[in-house]
């Protein structure tokens, strides 16, 4: 049983706390524990949907720990499959992940949030990518900030290591929803148990799509559909339960879905 970890299973959700004092953050080691958490999850047929948040009020995660660092862990170390966080670059982790930002999310801990599937904050939370102040530069961040964002603010974050609050990662179109405090966790379940009304199939279906289509353009992307080689695609187009959702509807009733 890891000793920073706190999980719990709620019914088909999966709640993730990180807790690794003083400011959440993680080194390799620990980065490879919580990867082993979301391989269980995703493996886990009666899980659906998983939420990362952090212990306390201040921070969701700090980062890369700077005693990891200064001790000598590599830069392109065994972060686990998943990459730093334990999700972000497990690209067979076909179930939504939600996380619930709770406070600080610097640098690493900023960057993984750029691959989650939601992001719910709080009103007090803060982001920021300093590592050009301590002589190093995203990876993550450069990768998907300048997909995400317009070049030039992209670049704004990057390089200066400014702190962002909620609102303007809202704005800028990252966040999802800001919420006040003491209801972080009840919105990410909310959000949880919205997202379990929809097939499982079809949501794994989307999130194969949006992986193997990022740097296609529009035309590539439905001749590679058109191939029928999308293996959670097409399981989901050949299951009972492309069907079952019409006939629900019909028989006005709520879907049984198979999965």
């Amino acid at each position: 049983m890891s000793d920073f970890l706190k999980i719990s299973r709620n019914g088909q959700i999966l709640e993730i706390i990180i807790d690794r004092p003083k400011a959440n953050a993680l080194d390799a080691p620990s980065s490879r524990e919580i990867g082993g958490v979301f391989a269980d999850f995703r493996d886990d047929p009666d899980l659906k949907v998983a939420i990362l948040t952090g212990a306390g009020e201040k921070f969701f995660c700090g980062g890369w720990d700077l005693k990891a660092v200064a001790g000598g862990e590599e830069y392109f170390g065994d972060f686990g499959e998943g990459g730093f966080g334990g999700f972000a670059e497990m690209t067979d982790l076909l179930k939504p992940v939600i996380c619930a930002v709770n406070g600080l999310a610097i640098g690493a801990g900023f960057e993984m949030l750029l691959l989650a599937d939601f992001i719910i904050a709080v009103e007090h939370a803060q982001f920021m990518m300093p590592e050009v102040r301590i002589g190093i530069a995203p990876d993550v961040g450069i990768f998907m900030l300048t997909k995400l964002l317009p070049r030039q603010k992209a670049l704004e974050i990057l390089m200066t290591g400014r702190r962002y609050s909620a609102h303007e990662l809202a704005n800028f179109g990252v966040v999802n929803e800001v919420v006040p405090a003491n209801q972080l966790m009840e919105q990410a379940r909310a959000l949880a148990k919205d997202l379990l009304r929809a097939a499982p199939l079809s949501l794994a279906a989307i999130k194969e799509a949006v992986h193997l289509t990022e740097q296609l353009t529009f035309a590539e992307s439905l001749a590679a559909l058109r191939t029928k080689s999308w293996p959670a695609f097409m399981k989901m187009l050949e299951s009972s339960d492309a069907q079952e959702g019409a006939k629900a509807f019909l028989e006005k009733r709520e879907p049984d879905w198979k999965g």
